[in-house]
C-alpha cells in the first residue's frame, strides 16, 4: 500500500495505472466505506482511497473542526484490505490556486440539504472535480445514503470526465441505522434511537404503498416523529430517486429525512 501526501507523488505513482477505481473519503472509515473499497477492487485493476476533510463542504466552522478523525485506524483498516493507493492531501494541495469556484447548484437542485445546508454541494461538487482531475479514476465509489449528493456528482462529473459514478447500496448495523463516519458523535443511546427510527421509516414506508394524499401523511408523520423521538426535522420528503422531484407514489421513490438528536445532523434515505 503506497500512501501519497503530495500532488507530484500521486501523478508519479498514477502515470501507468490503467482501470483505476477511487473511492474518495472524509476519513473515520466505517463497514460503508470499506464495502465501497471492496467493490472498487472486484470492478477495477487498482483502488486508490482519499483521505480529506473538505472545508468548503461545511456551512458551519465547528461542524467541521469536531468531524471526527482517525488516520491510525484508518490507514490501518486499509492495509488490511490491500489498497493500492491511499491519498493523504492537505488543504494546499487541493486548492493549489486562488481562484474561487465557478460551480453553481441550479434552483431547481436547492431542494433536500441543499436548502438547508448553503453553500454544501458546491464544495462537494468542486472538491470532486478538483480530485478526479487529479486522479483519473475510471469509476468512482460513493454510498447511497448521500443519495442527493451522488445524484448531484454524477450529473457534473460524467458529463466533465470519461469516469463513471457507482452508486453502492447503504450499510446498516443491527439497529437498521444507517452507517456515517458521524455516528461516532453519539452515545449508544442515541445510536439506539436513531436505528429504532430507521426501522420505523422502513416499515412506515411499506405503509403508504397505494395510499393517495401521501404528502398529507407525511406532514402529519413528521410531527408525530418530532414527538416521538424527540427530534428536530429539517425535512420528511418522498422523492422520485431518478431526478428528485416530490412524487406522490411509492415507486421509484425514496423518503429522505435530515433530522438533529442531541445536536448532531443525521440523514437517510429509505
Amino acid at each position: 500500500m503506497k500512501i501519497l501526501y503530495k500532488n507530484n507523488d500521486l501523478i508519479e505513482a498514477l502515470k501507468n495505472v490503467s482501470k483505476l477505481g477511487f473511492v474518495p473519503t472524509m476519513g473515520s472509515l466505517h463497514q460503508g466505506h470499506l464495502s465501497l473499497i471492496k467493490q472498487s477492487k472486484k470492478q477495477c485493476n487498482k483502488t486508490i482511497v482519499s483521505i480529506f476533510i473538505n472545508p468548503t463542504q461545511f456551512n458551519n466552522k465547528s461542524d467541521y473542526k469536531k468531524y471526527p478523525k482517525n488516520h491510525n485506524k484508518d490507514l490501518l483498516n486499509l492495509k488490511k484490505l490491500n489498497v493500492d493507493f491511499v491519498y493523504l492531501p492537505n488543504v494546499k494541495d487541493i486548492y493549489n490556486n486562488k481562484k474561487k469556484s465557478k460551480i453553481k447548484i441550479s434552483k431547481k437542485d436547492k431542494i433536500l440539504c441543499a436548502r438547508f445546508r448553503k453553500g454544501h454541494f458546491e464544495g462537494v461538487i468542486d472538491v470532486m472535480d478538483r480530485l478526479t482531475n487529479l486522479i483519473k479514476p475510471m469509476k468512482i465509489f460513493m454510498g447511497e445514503k448521500d443519495f442527493q449528493q451522488i445524484y448531484l456528482v454524477k450529473n457534473y462529473i460524467e458529463k466533465k470526465y470519461k469516469c463513471l459514478i457507482i452508486s453502492c447500496k447503504t450499510i446498516r448495523n443491527k439497529f437498521k441505522l444507517a452507517l456515517s463516519s458521524r455516528n461516532q458523535l453519539l452515545n449508544r443511546k442515541d445510536l439506539i434511537l436513531a436505528g429504532k427510527l430507521s426501522s420505523h421509516l422502513i416499515i412506515f414506508k411499506k405503509s403508504l404503498v397505494n395510499k393517495t394524499h401521501i404528502g398529507k401523511l407525511l406532514i402529519a408523520h413528521k410531527e408525530y416523529l418530532k414527538k416521538t423521538f424527540k427530534i428536530s426535522i429539517e425535512y420528511l420528503e418522498l422523492r422520485n430517486i431518478k431526478n428528485l422531484k416530490v412524487s406522490n407514489k411509492i415507486k421509484n421513490s425514496k423518503i429522505f429525512i435530515s433530522y438533529f438528536l442531541n445536536g448532531v445532523r443525521l440523514i437517510d434515505n429509505f
